[in-house]
């Protein structure tokens, strides 16, 4: 159930909200609006009687809500969550673009791309510095050494950072440096970490999972709301089917589908849905047409050197030319580039 609270309701009345639906052994969960806060309901196994509350001080009306995501709902919360990040924003209109290489590997090289990002408009850089790899023979990131050279590439650029935290021992130490904090798709479900994460209160990148339906992957996002972190990116990011030419599948259909189910922002990651570079370019330009808020590449200054992904990161010039194509294909939408 969604309490809405008049435009005009005090501190007191909300309180008040609050302590009766804690009285009825279930969780408040303010959300604030462009107009009046609402008051989400979570705990309950059925509906609520609406005359719990429709009668308190403050309350314009109690609506049931039929999604079992009921926070993240555009139910809950019609107009769109605009995600603040150092400045920057990502949702509410601007695309924004997010970019950097799969893996930290040296300080030459994540300075180079993060200037070189920036150039060219990114509003955000990616880079991994913990590494969760199928194989664990594979590069796992230079770790902590890997994160100062992203906060020093922060610093030469003014790029905030988007990093995957891959368990709950190293998130004090990630959560230090990383401005946005980003769950990888195999960590999707690791509801221990959706909870710490969603304590914590940064922002959150929330990658879907390799074959996870959508009502999964909003659940997941649930679990951080619930803890009362609603600063929740959804990123789409492929998925795991029968074809082989491509790494992922790249599900842009979700887009429009999600944004009608969610008021959180989406990102679409071309990198890891194709696993081409070639590929990455056209499928960037289709997801900006599809709607999303902001798209995701890999880069890097030579990706036959890469540690890791090397197939699909871009070149410096191939991402040169793909901001140039994203900036007309927003642009032909009415969407500037943040």
């Amino acid at each position: 159930m969604l309490i809405m609270m008049q435009s005009d309701a005090s501190r007191e009345q909300i309180d008040r909200v609050c302590e009766r639906i804690r009285e009825l052994g279930l969780t408040p969960n303010e959300i604030p609006g462009a107009m009046r806060l609402a008051i989400g309901i979570t705990g309950n196994k059925g509906p609520v009687d609406p005359a719990h509350f429709t009668r308190l001080a403050g309350v314009q009306d109690a609506v049931p809500v039929s999604r079992p995501y009921k926070l993240v709902s555009r139910e809950v919360k019609p107009e769109s969550t605009v995600v603040e990040i150092a400045g920057r924003r990502l949702g509410g209109g601007a695309l924004a673009v997010i970019a950097g290489p799969c893996s930290v590997e040296s300080k030459e090289q994540v300075l180079a791309t993060a200037r070189h990002v920036r150039e060219h408009g990114a509003s955000f850089l990616r880079g991994g510095a913990f590494k969760p790899r199928t194989s664990p023979y594979d590069f796992q990131g230079l770790r902590e050494e890997g994160l100062m050279l992203l906060a020093e590439a922060r610093e030469a650029t003014g790029l905030p950072i988007v990093t995957e935290v891959k368990d709950t021992e190293t998130l004090p130490l990630v959560a230090r440096y990383a401005d946005v904090l980003q769950i990888g798709a195999r960590n999707m479900q690791n509801y221990s970490l959706l909870e710490a994460v969603g304590a914590l209160g940064k922002p959150v990148m929330l990658k879907r999972g390799l074959a996870s339906t959508v009502k999964e992957w909003l659940m997941a996002a649930e679990y951080v709301a619930a803890r009362g972190n609603y600063q929740v990116i959804l990123c789409e990011r492929g998925i795991r089917t029968f074809e082989t030419l491509t790494r992922n599948t790249l599900d842009l259909g979700v887009v429009p589908l999600v944004r009608g189910l969610t008021h959180l922002p989406i990102v679409v990651d071309p990198s890891h849905g194709t696993g081409v570079a070639q590929a990455v370019g056209p499928m960037a330009r289709a997801a900006v047409a599809a709607g999303c808020d902001g798209v995701m590449v890999e880069v890097h200054p030579r990706p036959e050197n890469a540690l890791s992904d090397g197939p699909q990161a871009l070149t410096f010039d191939m991402f040169a030319q793909v901001m140039d194509d994203l900036r007309k294909v927003a642009g032909a939408l009415g969407q500037p580039v943040a």
